[in-house]
């Protein structure tokens, strides 16, 4: 299982550390201000109270196990770029840095930083795109540099068959799932509402309006697939 150690407890340290958790991994949740700490140590493995520019103080908490450390110290500018220094030299295998600032991220990278999250440009982007392609539900890269991706159908494609569409010899993408919500009765007579996945999808698989395509391929690749009239 991938260990993760989150310092820094604002809204967005706190959001990554208790969804990593969420999703199974383990997690360190840390930060000087112990407020923070106590209200999220019932929802992570271990969390712990401490000042990350600190050398002794991190080597305590055994950062070097885990496998990522998300530093999410915001405006705390000097802080953030002496922790991801002092992470880089104790052998810490990926280091992941928020900047509020493209100088910012700039330094970051400087000292050692894998990679650098640029929030406000990344959700101003997010946004642009969302807008643009509207059909696009979610989307999430992959280390192939591709993107899977779960789009609604084009209007032209609902009740073909996937031979037919032929995505794949078209625009380059293939469809890995199909998705569709169904309403079922539980046991409390209560309706609720689950996903039915279909993750093998065949070419005489025809497309429905209620349902949405996983699908992956390049970035370009969707654009053209989402657009194209």
């Amino acid at each position: 299982m991938k260990q993760f150690a989150v310092i820094g407890l604002g809204s967005f340290g706190r959001k990554v550390a208790v969804t990593l958790s969420e999703k199974g991994a383990e997690v360190i949740a840390v930060d000087k201000d112990r407020s923070k700490v106590e209200d999220i140590k019932d929802k992570v493995v271990h969390a712990v109270a401490l000042d990350s520019t600190s050398l002794d103080e991190l080597k305590g908490i055994g950062i070097t196990d885990v496998d990522t450390v998300i530093v999410a110290l915001g405006e705390q500018q000097e802080a953030a770029i002496l922790t991801t220094v002092l992470l880089k030299n104790l052998g810490v295998g990926e280091v992941i840095a928020r900047a509020m600032n493209a100088l910012y991220a700039q330094i970051l990278k400087m000292v050692g930083a894998d990679k650098v999250i640029l929030i406000e440009e990344q959700m101003g982007e997010q946004l642009a795109k969302a807008l643009v392609a509207p059909q696009i539900i979610e989307n999430i890269p992959l280390s192939s540099g591709h993107l899977l991706v779960e789009i609604k159908p084009r209007k032209e494609f609902i009740g073909k068959k996937l031979k037919d569409l032929d995505l794949r010899g078209r625009y380059g993408v293939n469809v890995v799932a199909i998705q569709k919500k169904v309403e079922e009765i539980n046991d409390e007579g209560e309706v609720v509402t689950r996903i039915k996945v279909d993750d093998l999808p065949g070419p005489d698989d025809k497309i429905t309006e209620d349902e949405t395509l996983l699908v992956v391929g390049s970035e370009e690749e969707i654009e053209r697939l989402v657009k194209e009239e």
